[in-house]
């Protein structure tokens, strides 16, 4: 394809490209693997997303046999690349993106008719997804990062712990979740703000995706603007048990981010995105933070301390 540059791209294994038209520009996402989650399944939710006035890419050519989308454009105005260099008013983007939160968990249809003219239906989130994307943690970081004798003993122990964990998550699975949702896919595009990178999309649990927004690796923030986002939110939710929701806040969190250390160790050794190791520390800061002091934490907490000193007190 003619006038393609090479874009920056996410943790997938999917490639960007922008195409240079003649009156406007476009992304070009090639898969070479993977390509019906990658390209089917992604544009399926950006059309869920667009059907239900949430700002997604649009569709304008599909080559799936030759395993590429030509979408539309948002430009590289992340939500993340403003907030790094915006002094104040933070606290007004996250409660724009916190209304479009609402907005994604408000959607009814779970399903969508795909370019291939077929029925997409979004999967349920189960708790045996859950387990199986924190045990990624053992399957890299611990692999890594501990020593053969000690694996085995720690491997079986944290199972039993997150399997725990799981099961004392006390909302349905009834809610849209992006699963990916955060300010480095959200895109500031024309004074809206659009979403991107939602092929992951599960019907899950409510407080999922609040997590990830809140206790986001890539992006610092205090727990003072943690607190303020998270309030925030409850405002607009006046029928929530905020007990269920906090315990379950808390957990999906702690599981989120042990499956994304796992993730960024995974793209460091066997992709060689060695980029991704520098948010580790982070994580392991926002893992702490959550599991001190807190009663349903402690065995992890123990277990995590004994092994890993320097990342958990």
């Amino acid at each position: 394809m003619k006038n393609l540059k090479k874009i920056k791209g996410d943790a997938s294994v999917r490639k960007f490209y922008r195409k240079k038209n003649d009156s406007f520009n476009s992304i070009v996402v090639f898969a070479k693997k993977d390509k019906l989650k990658n390209l089917l399944v992604y544009d399926a939710i950006n059309k869920i997303f667009i059907k239900n006035n949430i700002l997604a890419p649009a569709l304008y050519l599909e080559k799936y046999n030759k395993g590429y989308l030509e979408i539309q454009d948002f430009g590289n105005n992340t939500v993340l690349r403003i907030l790094k260099y915006k002094k104040k008013n933070k606290l007004l983007y996250f409660k724009r993106i916190v209304k479009i939160l609402i907005k994604i968990q408000s959607i009814k249809n779970r399903q969508i008719k795909n370019f291939k003219n077929k029925n997409y239906i979004i999967p349920k989130y189960n708790k045996k997804i859950l387990i199986e994307e924190a045990e990624l943690f053992c399957d890299w970081y611990v692999k890594k990062n501990m020593p053969v004798n000690k694996r085995s003993k720690f491997n079986k122990k944290f199972k039993m712990i997150i399997r725990e964990l799981s099961l004392n998550l006390k909302l349905k699975n009834n809610i849209f979740v992006h699963r990916d949702f955060h300010i480095s896919n959200l895109m500031v595009v024309n004074e809206q703000i659009g979403v991107i990178d939602s092929q992951d999309a599960l019907i899950g649990n409510k407080a999922y995706d609040l997590a990830s927004l809140i206790d986001d690796v890539r992006f610092e923030t205090s727990q003072i603007t943690k607190d303020k986002i998270y309030n925030y939110y409850l405002k607009g939710q006046k029928k929530l048990d905020k007990s269920k929701f906090k315990n379950d806040f808390e957990i999906l969190s702690i599981l989120r981010n042990l499956k994304i250390i796992g993730i960024f160790t995974r793209l460091a050794f066997r992709e060689n995105k060695k980029n991704y190791l520098k948010f580790i520390p982070y994580t392991w800061r926002l893992i702490n933070m959550r599991i001190k002091d807190n009663e349903k934490f402690k065995d992890l907490r123990i277990l995590l301390s004994q092994n890993f000193k320097k990342k958990i007190k």
